[in-house]
């Protein structure tokens, strides 16, 4: 399996989705069957090139021979054969939200592995619906949901006893901007979990406080104290720290992004993409009444588990 998004700058919830997966591939390997990692550092088969001028070489379609059997975890290296998680279709859909390097690199890897991949993987039936209308896909989809880690903690004492959280990596598409304002209409405070990424997205604001990238264990915590969980992103895959959430007895409300909606499964309260009434009124119905869906979101955390995802993803290698 290749590792390389571990050692990413940003990993972010692709980083989540490795790390995850490794781990239960290994512990859901067929019989006779091992898991051995590659990468360019930190990983059972060290490719001794630097990071940068692998990517490079994979760009050109000369990636380096590392057996039959491949899991790439993300579009990063389309080797021939190998079977490729593709996250999303953001670059097709929602371009603007991407750097122009990273749409023109991110189409031209995705389909090359729709044409010579031993296989896709995808999150989600909506990636693989928006796929399909995308790009020319000549090789078997599989739609296999990603799992959910729950995070189990005490909240923390070091923020306000109320407040809503938000859970991604800090980037144009994540709607994090319009989250500031909605929670500065609504008088309540605003946390926000992940790394800075790219976009120059400035969240500072009075009432907002920036955690950058946390721990699980800080993460459990934060989850804890938190009356509402927002993800009013205009363009997903999955939508990981939705179900994480659930799964921790948060509410959440979310925008109608399709994988979101998919994913939620009517256990979230949904809202219109980019509206800021709609987002400001979604979250003071919620705040208004916490447990309105909480039980339902503990319902649908619980369908998904990281075991399933490697069972499904061991049978795309079958």
């Amino acid at each position: 399996m290749l590792t390389e998004q571990l050692n990413a700058p940003v990993p972010g919830g692709t980083g989540r989705y490795t790390a995850e997966l490794l781990a239960a591939l290994g512990e859901n390997a067929p019989p006779g069957w091992t898991v051995t990692t590659a990468a360019t550092a930190r990983a059972d088969r060290v490719i001794r090139l630097p990071r940068r001028a692998l990517v490079a070489l994979w760009e050109r379609g000369l990636p380096p021979k590392l057996g039959p059997h491949v899991h790439a975890p993300t579009p990063l290296a389309p080797l021939p054969g190998a079977v490729v998680t593709v996250h999303d279709v953001v670059p097709w859909t929602h371009p603007e939200t991407l750097t122009p390097r990273g749409v023109a690199w991110h189409r031209k890897v995705i389909a090359r592995a729709a044409r010579e991949a031993r296989a896709l993987v995808v999150p989600t039936q909506a990636v693989a619906s928006q796929l399909a209308e995308c790009v020319r896909v000549e090789v078997p989809v599989h739609v296999v949901p990603n799992g959910v880690t729950r995070l189990v903690g005490s909240p923390a004492d070091d923020l306000p006893s109320s407040y809503v959280l938000a859970v991604g990596t800090v980037e144009p598409r994540k709607g994090f901007g319009l989250l500031v304002r909605a929670t500065e209409r609504l008088r309540v405070p605003l946390v926000v979990v992940g790394p800075q990424g790219w976009g120059d997205v400035d969240l500072r604001a009075p009432h907002v406080t920036l955690l950058g990238r946390v721990s699980d264990e800080r993460l459990a915590s934060v989850l804890a104290g938190a009356s509402v969980l927002a993800a009013p992103s205009l363009a997903e895959g999955f939508g990981l720290p939705v179900l994480e959430a659930m799964a921790a007895r948060v509410p959440v409300v979310h925008s109608d992004d399709p994988a979101l909606v998919e994913v939620a499964g009517g256990a979230g309260t949904v809202v219109r993409r980019g509206d800021l009434a709609s987002l400001t009124e979604g979250l003071r119905a919620v705040l208004a009444d916490p447990r309105h869906t909480v039980e339902a979101g503990i319902t649908r955390a619980s369908e998904f588990t990281w075991a399933k995802t490697a069972q499904g993803v061991w049978g795309a290698h079958a």
